[in-house]
């Protein structure tokens, strides 16, 4: 089209479409197609986006220079073209330097997120190892400071359970022989100490319920009730005694008979040692422990529940929990994944979107001679809504219309 000219229209046409002279020189080799593959990704990653740009450059410029003919304020229309190409070589060299600055920050996030990593994995070790000395230590708090007497109820439970395997152990011959001898067949130990010991289990724990029932109704000063029980204690009283702390007795009795030759201890003082023994056992079990676990216990069997609560009123402490530290550690580790991330982000697209940027500017200075874009964007919130970038435009053109 060029030849078939004459020489001053070639001179014309050649201005007018002079990006035909190199654009696909250009083109071709920013995409580098027959290059080593490592040349061709660093042609296409560092020149395509700026060669595309300048190109459509030089077209709207070419487009801007024919409308200056009937343009008001020309003077003012060319100086914001110049400052166009200004932002576009801001752009293109923001666009290298930015691809440099998210690779480093790329290097530099994944040694963070290395070192991260493996020290929330020794944090996580730490925490595994020192769990078992917190968790007794919240124990401790939580019995300490709970509202529920829990020694006492450990302790009750833990002497009832003692009580009924001593007695277990002491009256398994008497249950042998005794079943024996009904049932006609010999009878293993083994056979009878475990339904031996829950049934004794049971009437240890009975024993402890009629005592603290009867403590209740003598604070409530109830005579009619004071009465009935004391009655079921007496009752109480006599099957322990005969059948459990009298076999107790019956097994010291070797021990005292060594001291004499002609020991014989008698019914009376049998029964009067074992009734000893009793309340001495009750005694002190009560005062210390079980006047305070039994209620517990009761309120427990009973289905009435235990109101938990902190020294203060306050909830009581949890027994499982993970260290503050610890947890401190996590959000800080999370808040610096997040801030990195949108570092990350903001070095990742602002590059390439300010050279896109400097390229619709050329565009919309074209048909408003405005610039859409204020260049450069420092931060992604300095790139604007679509919405919002459609209401500049519209008061811009109000403006240009009364002007």
């Amino acid at each position: 089209m060029f030849n078939s000219s004459n020489g001053l229209v070639q001179i014309v046409l050649s201005g007018l479409f002079f990006p035909l002279f190199f654009q696909a020189a250009f083109l071709s080799f920013a995409w580098g197609e027959f290059d080593p593959l490592m040349v061709m990704l660093l042609k296409r990653i560092f020149l395509l986006l700026p060669v595309m740009a300048i190109i459509l450059g030089c077209w709207v410029t070419i487009a801007c220079l024919i409308t200056v003919i009937f343009r008001q304020n020309r003077q003012h229309f060319i100086i914001a073209l110049f400052v166009t190409w200004w932002d576009m070589g801001k752009s293109v060299v923001s666009f290298w330097g930015g691809i440099l600055k998210f690779v480093f920050n790329f290097l530099v996030a994944l040694m963070g997120l290395f070192k991260i990593i493996l020290l929330g994995i020794w944090s996580l070790i730490q925490e595994i190892i020192f769990m078992p000395f917190r968790l007794i230590g919240n124990v401790g708090k939580n019995v300490v400071s709970s509202g529920v007497p829990w020694i006492a109820f450990f302790l009750t439970i833990f002497w009832c359970l003692l009580e009924a395997v001593i007695f277990t152990y002491v009256t398994t011959p008497l249950v042998v022989d005794t079943f024996s001898n009904i049932t006609g067949e010999q009878l293993s130990a083994s056979f009878v100490r475990i339904p031996l010991f829950i049934f004794l289990l049971f009437i240890v724990l009975g024993s402890y319920a009629v005592l603290s029932t009867m403590v209740e109704v003598v604070k409530n000063k109830n005579i009619s009730a004071i009465i009935g029980i004391g009655v079921i204690e007496t009752v109480t009283l006599f099957v322990e005694v005969v059948f459990l702390y009298r076999e107790f007795v019956d097994s010291l009795v070797p021990w005292f008979a060594q001291y004499s030759q002609n020991f014989e201890l008698g019914i009376f003082w049998t029964l009067a040692i074992a009734g000893f023994v009793w309340f001495g056992v009750r005694s002190l079990s009560w005062f210390l422990f079980a006047s305070h676990g039994t209620p517990a216990l009761m309120a427990i069997i009973q289905g009435k529940g235990l109101k938990v609560a902190g020294a203060n009123g306050t909830s009581a402490p949890k027994i499982l929990n993970i260290s503050s530290e610890f947890m401190q550690k996590i959000k800080q580790d999370m808040e610096w994944i997040e801030n990195k991330s949108e570092d990350l982000l903001a070095s990742f697209i602002l590059p390439p979107l300010q050279v896109v940027a400097s390229a619709i500017n050329f565009c919309t200075l074209l048909i408003t001679s405005k610039h859409l874009f204020e260049l450069p964007f420092r931060t992604i919130n300095d790139i604007k809504k679509s919405t919002v970038l459609i209401e500049s435009l519209s008061v811009a053109e109000k403006k240009s219309k009364k002007s």
